[in-house]
């Protein structure tokens, strides 16, 4: 059958009222001229327009697609091939639906796309979190939950007498695991929830436990190995266990390992009557984390929390407690091993354990963190100067502001610091009514360095926070190096770009955020809207000394930034694949851009955003490499890496994880990295 019999068959089918006779409202000729607009448009539809080869090519004419590779075509002066990898992440959309969408972007600032927000996501492949409907199911006994998967337990075991319901491997691996507890076990009377290797894996983690517990008697949460290893989790508590009598929590590896993401706990035990929360190896190994404790144990009756290696080995973790305790009777509260042997990281509590009675709050080995943390301790206890010791190691000036941690706190309350951390602000402490003692407080030096400075960590406690082979030397880029390859992998949740016809119609900054929120559906405090902030804010941060930046969600966007920087003769390049990954690899036939001289790039990484976001820029003198990955036992080829090389650093953060991984500091010396799975660079083409 011919193309164009194909094409008359397919209007039989899909347009059948085309070619209906309909004598009565039309003449011969206006019959005729349907005939054929319905013809031409169905034909152009199927029609095959030869481009150049791109893998995964729609060659209707009429796509996104078709338009960008026509628009690279006209932007791009040379006749290299098409990256496939890059090709890969164009718009997915169909040219009904492109238009569709164009159309509905264009109404309101966009927000008529939340009316059709599913098809939306599913059709141009984003990121959106699923719109959880309440369960009508019922949970009269012990429910055993098992690789289960975005669900909404709202009133789940609410005044259930007793009974365990437990919660084993759920939502394991998932790309978007999206649960909601919303007054779960409340008014329960002795009844446990376990929680066991929760999510671990996940990426975007979004878990929202409101209400959970609130007015129990008895019980216990045990939340274990919760969120494993999982990327940028956002885990909320909010009146958590509030007016609950004597229930137990327990937080055991809980988000350990986890790569940046957030923690708040809310009003967490709140009026509670001996409430028992323990934290064990919490945040360990993590990557940039926060926690906020807002109004935990507020008025609470003797409550007892520990935190045990609470932030252990993490890097810049960052927690606040706010009004933690306040009014609280009886309280005691344990810190031990917190933010031990950390990378920097910052810690504020305000109005802790304010107008407390009977208070008891210790603090060992708190904060004995490699590269100086910050603590601030404002607004809280009035205090008298009980077994103050500090054993001074160096003579350099340490600030302290003394005056109210615990303020207003009565009962012989009790503050103990021992081995406590560098760097460090008391505000407003008072010195009445409460006996406190700091034995072994670290002070830094002189020169402004700890006593265990970035350069003698051991080998073991760098790995923990900089992966072998993350950055590395320029001298290891010669034939027949054999050194570490870090894990390379894209661990970002897939999307696809968006056409420039829908992006352009989108707002896109910071104090549009309230748009977005209604375009994408995202709740307030919720993991879309912190997503959406945080890149919204690296995009409009204001660039490095010598940084050319800007933020792309469309590739055509992309190709007018990189042309806009190097000129018209340009070619992306990333490593070809992940292998090699978390092993050791031989360099071989190493090639310089522009011949090893210092170049000019444009690097481009993505950003965490509904649709496919990336952060391009270009920093001055950099050389650009090609390297031939090998096995080093087999000498087989197994990879083709990129490199880049910064040859000033002397901007850099005196923290940044390269000088801890490498020693020496900012504009010392030069740091190179491979290009990451999904990420690019743009040069001039040899």
């Amino acid at each position: 059958m011919t193309l164009l019999m194909q094409t008359v068959h397919q209007i039989h089918i899909r347009f059948p009222h085309c070619l209906e006779q309909r004598k009565n409202n039309m003449n011969k000729q206006q019959q005729s001229h349907v005939r054929l607009f319905c013809l031409i448009t169905l034909f152009l539809s199927s029609l095959s327009i030869g481009f150049a080869t791109v893998a995964g090519e729609d060659k209707n004419p009429f796509t996104p697609k078709a338009y960008l590779i026509r628009y690279w075509d006209k932007e791009i002066r040379n006749n290299l091939p098409k990256p496939s990898f890059l090709f890969s992440k164009a718009s997915t959309l169909n040219a009904v639906d492109a238009a569709a969408f164009a159309k509905l972007a264009a109404v309101d600032g966009g927000v008529a796309l939340s009316t059709r927000l599913p098809e939306f996501c599913a059709a141009a492949k984003l990121l959106c979190f699923p719109d959880l409907q309440q369960s009508l199911e019922k949970h009269d006994k012990d429910s055993n939950f098992v690789s289960y998967q975005d669900k909404n337990f709202t009133n789940y075991g609410t005044s259930r007498p007793g009974g365990l319901d437990s919660f084993k491997n759920y939502s394991d691996g998932l790309n978007i695991p999206v649960n909601d507890f919303r007054r779960y076990s409340r008014n329960s009377a002795g009844h446990k929830d376990s929680f066991s290797t929760y999510a671990d894996g996940g990426n975007v983690a979004e878990q929202t436990f409101h209400t959970y517990g609130t007015g129990a008697t008895g019980g216990a949460g045990d939340f274990k190995a919760y969120a494993d290893q999982s990327n940028v989790p956002d885990l909320r508590f909010t009146t958590y266990s509030t007016d609950a009598n004597g229930r137990t929590q327990s937080f055991t590896a809980y988000s350990e390992n986890g790569n940046a993401g957030e923690q708040s706990f809310t009003s967490y035990g709140k009026n509670g009557n001996g409430p028992e929360n323990k934290f064990s190896s919490y945040g360990k190994g993590s990557n940039v984390v926060g926690s906020g404790f807002s109004n935990y144990a507020e008025t609470a009756n003797g409550a007892n929390d520990t935190f045990t290696s609470y932030g252990f080995d993490m890097n810049n973790p960052t927690i606040n407690f706010n009004n933690y305790a306040d009014d609280g009777n009886g309280v005691a509260e344990t810190f031990t091993s917190y933010r031990d042997q950390s990378n920097v990281g910052a810690d504020s509590f305000t109005s802790y354990a304010k107008n407390s009675n009977a208070a008891e709050i210790g603090f060992s080995n708190y904060g004995q963190s490699f590269n100086e943390g910050t603590d601030k301790f404002t607004g809280s206890i009035k205090i008298k100067f009980l077994l103050f010791t500090m054993h001074i190691f160096s003579t350099c000036f340490l600030k302290f502001w003394i005056s109210g941690y615990g303020k207003g706190a009565t009962g012989e309350s009790k503050v103990g610091f021992t081995t406590y951390g560098v760097n460090n602000t008391f505000k407003e402490y008072n010195k009445e009514d409460v006996s406190v003692s700091f034995s072994k407080y670290t002070k830094s030096s002189s020169s402004g360095s700890v006593s265990q400075s970035a350069a003698s960590v051991s080998g073991s406690l760098v790995n923990k926070w900089v992966e072998p082979g993350k950055f590395f030397r320029e001298k290891m880029m010669k034939e027949g190096t054999v050194m570490p390859m870090p894990d390379i992998r894209d661990k970002m949740p897939q999307r696809s770009f968006l056409p420039r016809s829908i992006l352009s119609k989108l707002p896109f900054s910071s104090s549009k955020i309230s748009e977005l929120k209604k375009i994408f559906k995202a709740y307030d405090n919720s993991s879309m809207e912190k997503m959406m902030k945080d890149s919204l804010g690296e995009c409009e941060r204001v660039p490095s000394p010598g940084e050319t930046k800007r933020c792309v969600g469309s590739m055509e966007d992309m190709i007018d930034f990189a042309t806009s920087v190097l000129g018209r003769n340009v070619v992306p390049r990333t490593t070809e694949n992940v292998n090699g990954s978390k092993k050791n690899v031989m360099v071989s036939n190493v090639k310089g851009i522009n011949g090893g001289k210092v170049t000019q790039s444009v690097s481009c990484h993505q950003s965490l955003f509904p649709y496919l976001l990336y952060y391009c820029h270009s920093v001055p003198k950099v050389r650009v490499y090609e390297a031939d990955l090998l096995d080093p036992s087999t000498k087989s080829k197994i990879n083709h890496g990129v490199a880049i090389c910064h040859l000033d650093t002397s901007i850099w953060s005196p923290t940044h994880g390269a000088f801890l991984a490498l020693g020496s500091g900012p504009g010392r010396i030069e740091v190179c990295h491979w290009i990451f799975e999904n990420d690019l660079t743009w040069t001039i083409a040899d």
